[in-house]
């Protein structure tokens, strides 16, 4: 005849206690492991911005290479699995965090120009919106300028869409403005892009204390002085 356990029901949960057990530099420890905290189900759209995000401040804080996709998962407080069913690997989420920065800063830069029909006032919306963007956003902008990465062909073939097609938006105002032909427009477009962008660089990293309104207007003078040099369209 079978003799049931004196313990019972005990011995079971002892048995798990004991099963839960774990070292703590070097002695031991009883409490129960921790559940790994997981955010909550969301819809397709709203996991893929999530990760996004925690993608953002981990490339931002340790550079591409520096960036596992294990730190990525816990940052977004979700399972490796669950990341990799939205971005099969660390460079396709790299890129699709560029392609959606970029994508943000394009927008602002046609907002601004469309923004008014006076060139003058076309240059300083385009500057002031540019300050605008790394001010907001300054890991964003480390990330699609500075990262690690940018002499990747893929990633370099990215970046020179952006900066041709924001400089010929810009050559088209001056080109509008002025009778040089447009390929000469396109070369100062080229310049006043890559104003904006180091000014901007330089201003969010040394001068704080410089109004945002103040250090934006003050290149876009530079800027519209240099091109009202140039004959009117008559």
């Amino acid at each position: 005849m079978t003799t049931a356990s004196p313990c019972g029901s005990s011995c079971g949960k002892r048995a798990g206690e004991r099963a839960r057990t774990r070292k703590k530099g070097g002695a031991v420890s009883t409490e129960p492991r921790a559940a790994a905290v997981r955010s909550p189900r969301l819809p397709r759209d709203e996991r893929r911005a999530q990760l996004l995000n925690a993608a953002l401040e981990v490339f931002a804080a340790n550079g591409y290479h520096g960036a596992a996709m294990d730190d990525i998962a816990e940052t977004a407080q979700v399972s490796k699995p669950v990341l990799y069913q939205h971005f099969p690997s660390k460079r396709d989420l790299y890129l699709a965090l560029l392609d959606s920065h970029l994508a943000t800063l394009t927008e602002l830069m046609k907002s601004a120009l469309e923004s008014t029909t006076d060139n003058r006032e076309r240059v300083r919306a385009v500057m002031r919106a540019y300050y605008e963007f790394i001010a907001k956003d300054d890991k964003a902008h480390r990330l699609v300028f500075e990262s690690d990465l940018v002499n990747d062909p893929e990633v370099a073939a990215r970046l020179e869409t952006f900066n041709k097609g924001f400089a010929e938006a810009i050559a088209r105002v001056i080109a509008a403005d002025t009778k040089l032909p447009m390929i000469e427009a396109q070369l100062l477009g080229r310049g006043l892009a890559g104003m904006a962008q180091v000014s901007a660089r330089y201003w969010l990293e040394t001068s704080g204390d410089l109004p945002i309104d103040v250090a934006s207007d003050l290149v876009s003078r530079l800027a519209w002085r240099g091109i009202s040099r140039f004959p009117k369209e008559a």
